[in-house]
């Protein structure tokens, strides 16, 4: 979990980027001598902006930026407006929850948009603004997303360099067959829940439960997934709640030393958040006790009510995705396991194609959409290599199944490396192994879309180190691709 690899430095400069851009926001709401609780909202509004946004592009990125006051303030001004409606409240809450779920059948711009309506309404509860504070948080939101969006845009633009992968396009659907329409009703299910119990606990802190069970249903597609992300979003709770007795409790609100740890956490969110839900829940908690110590009402029962509204909002998202809807673990993870497959396939044409003297294949791109694909994968199987998963004969076939999976994802990339040789050459042998790994995919999961076609080029075959190199890589891809077989057609990896 510490020594997660980071190529590039990439996570280590987007959290430091996220401190500058966030500490600018606050220090600009600051200067315009807006008030505290303001100031709270103005640098919310450029974590998320930063935290969240997840286009390919920089330029789908910005876009994105820009829409998200047009989605978020009219939310922020009718939860300010409803405070004191409890009834009206939770049901327009419920519809936010439900549209902003609802909203990643349009991919990441929808995914991003949709949690930024959410939390807007979330600071409303949190901050228990009342219509006279709308044009100061209007005036934070709008100040804070500008300057967001010149340090990620202008100042720092690190995607220029390095543009964000594509992300996979989810399962296609249509009605309740959609996953995003299924999650919808479940995470709407699950806010009902947190918020009904949630209000019997704390009449005061009873949206800590919502939050709660909003966010155990971000970037989760299956029951087993869901779990397990609230498992760990209790386990970071924990830990973050007893950190914060020993460090934000003392403080009792210091600006100085308060404002320096809440930067730490603010690292330490961006730079987890990719390895480990369980740590980057731990520097939210932690930043939640910080935040509660500048509002001097924080003590060692607000963190343990803490601990007790995430548990009531873990219930929450338990039960909706048991009883509303399911989406099997199995099912998810099939679909994304064949994903996985075809892009070998797809890596290998690719492969065979360019080594045969098409200089229009790209290998390189494919195996890059087999990484990401991959990425998809782990989180698929995250329910079943899970230490408290007590099936072990699941556990250790869905282990081989990564284990070989990422021994597939090696051999391409090497492969995609070989073929990118300008002087590589092709013999007749590189297109009987291409043709053999095909055969091999189509074992596991049937006919594959196409055949590459390798006509071979004159030279002697075996000759070239690169044609031996590619052979080398296609028998290994052959022998992961057969070994696979036993795992994926034993029984079912999950069940559940």
């Amino acid at each position: 979990m510490f020594s997660a690899p980071d190529p590039g430095l990439f996570r280590l400069r987007i959290s430091l980027r996220a401190v500058l851009g966030i500490g600018l926001a606050v220090a600009v709401c600051e200067s315009a001598g807006l008030s505290l609780p303001a100031s709270i909202t103005g640098g919310l509004a450029a974590l998320l902006a930063l935290f969240t946004v997840a286009d390919p592009t920089v330029r789908d990125q910005a876009l994105t930026t820009a829409l998200m006051p047009v989605v978020g303030l009219p939310v922020l001004a009718l939860a300010s407006f409803l405070h004191g409606v409890p009834t009206a409240r939770d049901a327009v809450w419920s519809a936010v929850v439900f549209a902003g779920v609802y909203a990643r059948r349009w991919g990441a711009r929808g995914h991003a948009l949709g949690i930024f309506a959410f939390m807007m309404f979330f600071v409303a509860q949190f901050l228990h603004a009342v219509p006279d504070r709308i044009p100061q948080l209007y005036a934070a939101v709008g100040l804070s997303l500008a300057t967001a969006f010149a340090v990620r845009f202008g100042v720092w633009c690190i995607e220029r360099r390095r543009p964000l992968p594509a992300a996979p396009a989810p399962p296609a659907g249509r009605g309740l067959g959609r996953p995003a329409t299924r999650q919808a009703f479940q995470a709407t299910a699950a806010c009902a829940f947190a918020a009904a119990v949630g209000q019997v606990v704390s009449h005061e802190r009873w949206y800590w439960a919502v939050g709660a069970a909003w966010w155990i249903f971000v970037n989760t597609a299956s029951r087993g997934e869901t779990l397990v992300r609230g498992v760990r979003r209790v386990v970071g709770t924990v830990a973050g709640i007893a950190a914060g007795l020993v460090i934000a409790v003392p403080l009792h609100g210091a600006p100085v030393a308060t404002a320096a740890l809440i930067a730490v956490c603010v690292l330490g969110i961006f730079y987890t958040a990719a390895p480990s839900y369980s740590w980057m829940m731990f520097f939210v908690t932690v930043m939640a006790g910080l935040l509660y110590g500048l509002l001097g009402v924080l003590h060692p029962g607000l963190l343990g009510l803490r601990l007790v509204e995430t548990g009531v909002g873990a219930l929450g998202a338990a039960l909706a995705v048991a009883l509303v809807l399911p989406v099997t673990t199995h099912t998810v993870t099939d679909h994304w396991v064949r994903r996985a497959l075809h892009a070998v396939h797809d890596c290998t044409a690719a492969a065979t194609r360019r080594l045969a003297g098409d200089a229009a294949s790209e290998p390189a791109a494919r195996a890059a959409e087999l990484d990401v694909l991959l990425g998809r994968v782990r989180l698929a199987l995250a329910p079943l290599v899970h230490p408290l998963n007590p099936l072990r004969a699941r556990k250790a076939r869905a282990l081989q199944v990564l284990a070989l999976l990422d021994e597939c994802a090696r051999q391409t990339r090497g492969l995609a490396a070989v073929a990118a040789d300008p002087d590589a050459s092709h013999d007749a042998r590189l297109t009987a192994a291409c043709h053999r790994v095909e055969t091999a995919v189509e074992a596991l999961l049937g006919a594959v879309p196409e055949r590459a076609a390798g006509a071979s080029r004159d030279g002697a075959p075996g000759h070239h180190p690169g044609a031996e190199q590619a052979l080398g890589h296609l028998h290994d891809l052959e022998r992961a691709l057969v070994a696979l077989a036993t795992p994926l057609r034993g029984s079912s990896l999950a069940q559940a």
